[in-house]
């Protein structure tokens, strides 16, 4: 989860390194750090905290033509100084930069003690500039392709040596890693919004990879030492499109560019005179979807959340049963699959780690896999017989907002697509769907306007110790992302709960200082999520409810409504969302809290 980068060409690299670390500063800010080569000299800066320090502290290191630069989510050792990287050797000359875990680093530390190396932290990543040390004999591309053979676990590792100063030695396993080409110089990242700035010209590494980068050229070697050539990939994504554009933050800016995040997932997907969706990427037959007897989604977070409402879209339209597993836990479940079970692994980053392992396990089984991600290229799309993208454009918040809506999109048309190779709804039936989502951008737009009136609920309940949300079939889901949003960027304890659960214990909680947020949207559940909130009122509880347009009745009992627009059941669940993130936002603000990065979370989760 940590972030790192490094770049070698033509140009003075600090302040691109700075730029980069930026970029990154998503996926660790515990502290930061920096080495470049001057004159055959190796010169590292390191700080505690935000790149901003780092900045602060390196304003004055002049210019370097090579460095690499690193910022840290700790896993081994406290936040600090003496664990920020990059590392060093015992003769001080080479330095390396890590993201993942050395599972063995302990036998490989009490090895390495034993012959000498003196250590000066308590991360699992120093030993890694020790090993390098220990098999080093004038060549650093050697050095570093013997050490990653003692090296168990995952690893994206950037190394310098101050003897060799043309070249930028790394390598990956299990860990995101690309190559940025540029004219005259090249840019290694763990991710793209890194070197978006400079270049969309991506090459994605792949496990076993060892490369040595220059400044005109990069030579990429396999885990079997045999030169090879990775595709370029053109990434569509541009520079501004990761920047916050005027907005406070991220994850506000993120929460507003769902209308259009939606749309592009939409397009050229559906023919709404045809009532046909287009998934060409996902490179099953209609034979083969036909013998599909069950569908299992691994996945973590937000995106199990997602599963959760997927489950119900394609049981309801496709007839197919689906479990939903957490991605953590499923390759040890010893789980029954075969070949007409179909497994869907959902991830935005197509990074995270577990979903990433849950998936290789799944080839065990001979199972058809499918992803549904938002990062062309990555190592879930990758590893997938197909894949399925959502087009959010990059999301640097590290709370997920406007993936989590398109993933919701894609699997309400992935329902579609099923239900019509399996003939389980008609071509009328199969247009209505369409057009319902074609004015989904239209009617999120709405939803956002009602920002000022959430923003006024955020003020008088900002200072709340516990919160319940609760819904009843896909409400339930969205009271877990709600409660799920709350929490991890305003440090307030929330709980999703399963409205017809509540007599069965959470009822208990309820009094006058109990805030409780429901999903009470028209269906045919509609009654039995009355009869809660009057459970609720008659026990005293505060009440805010998500309800339809024109709801009078939830009005009247309720403390507090937010309508949203009449649509049906499955889109219901993208427009519901929508303003339980704005609330989240709005506390967090009036908390006085970091939202784009909440304390001990990470974007990209890419570490079990």
């Amino acid at each position: 989860m940590c972030g790192v980068v490094g770049y070698i060409g033509k140009n003075n690299g600090v302040p691109i390194i700075i730029e980069c670390l930026k970029n990154l500063e998503y996926r660790g800010y515990d502290s930061a750090g920096i080495a470049v080569i001057n004159e055959k000299k190796l010169k590292i800066i390191r700080k505690q905290g935000k790149v901003a320090d780092l900045e602060k502290a390196i304003l004055e290191e002049g210019r370097s033509f090579i460095g690499i630069g690193h910022t840290r989510w700790a896993t081994h050792g406290v936040p600090s100084e003496e664990n920020a990287h990059p590392h060093q050797d015992c003769t001080g000359k080479i330095a390396v930069v890590h993201n993942g875990i050395i599972e063995n680093y302990l036998s490989l530390k009490d090895m390495l003690i034993s012959e000498g190396h003196k250590f000066k932290s308590d991360t699992d990543s120093e030993v890694i500039a020790h090993l390098i040390e220990k098999y080093y004999s004038d060549d650093i591309y050697k050095a570093v392709k013997e050490s990653i053979k003692l090296m168990d676990g995952s690893y994206a590792i950037v190394v310098l040596h101050s003897d060799h100063p043309n070249q930028i030695i790394a390598t990956k396993n299990k860990s995101p890693l690309i190559l940025g080409l540029g004219k005259n110089e090249n840019f290694i990242a763990s991710d793209v919004p890194a070197i978006l700035k400079y270049t969309n010209d991506i090459i994605f590494l792949e496990d076993g990879d060892l490369c040595q980068i220059f400044n005109k050229n990069i030579v990429i070697r396999n885990s079997n030492d045999k030169i090879i050539d990775r595709p370029v990939k053109k990434i569509d994504w541009n520079y501004e499109m990761a920047q916050k554009n005027g907005y406070d933050n991220f994850m506000l800016k993120e929460i507003f560019e769902q209308p259009r995040a939606i749309q592009e997932t939409i397009i050229s997907r559906i023919s709404e005179d045809k009532g046909k969706v287009y998934f060409k990427e996902i490179n099953l037959s209609d034979e083969k979807i036909r013998n599909i007897k069950r569908i299992v989604i691994v996945s973590c977070g937000t995106s199990w959340h997602a599963g959760l409402i997927g489950k119900i879209f394609i049981e309801k339209m496709a007839r197919i049963p689906v479990t939903v597993e957490y991605a953590s836990e499923f390759r040890y479940s010893e789980p029954i699959i075969n070949e007409n079970t179909l497994v869907i692994g959902i991830s935005q980053s197509g990074e995270t780690a577990d979903t990433l392992a849950a998936m290789n396990e799944v080839k065990k089984y001979k199972s058809s896999i499918i992803s549904i991600c938002n990062v062309v290229g990555s190592s879930i799309a990758r590893i997938s017989d197909g894949v399925i993208y959502t087009h959010a454009g990059p999301e640097i918040g590290v709370a997920s907002t406007k993936a989590f809506t398109t993933q919701l999109v894609v699997l309400y048309f992935f329902s579609v697509f099923l239900a019509r190779i399996n003939r389980n709804i008609s071509i009328p039936q199969a247009i209505v769907r369409m057009k319902g989502i074609r004015n989904l951008q239209r009617k999120v737009d709405n939803v956002l306007k009602l920002n000022s009136q959430i923003k006024k609920l955020a003020e008088i309940f900002y200072k709340k110790k516990n919160i319940l949300y609760i819904g009843r079939g896909v409400g339930f889901a969205i009271a877990l992302e709600g409660a799920l949003k709350l929490k991890e960027i305003s440090y307030i304890h929330a709980e999703g709960y399963h409205a017809g659960e509540m007599k069965h214990g959470p009822i208990a909680l309820i009094d006058k200082n109990m805030l409780v947020v429901v999903i009470a949207l028209k269906g045919r559940r509609y009654n039995k999520i009355m009869n809660n909130i009057e459970e609720i009122k008659s026990r005293h509880g505060v009440v805010i409810a998500i309800v339809t347009e024109g709801d009078e009745r939830i009005k009247k009992i309720a403390d507090y409504t937010i309508p949203i627009p009449d649509v049906n059941e499955f889109l219901s669940t993208v427009l519901s969302i929508i303003p339980l993130q704005l609330f989240a936002y709005h506390i967090a603000i009036k908390k006085g809290c970091n939202v784009d990065q909440p304390r001990n979370l990470a974007k990209s989760v890419t570490v079990e």
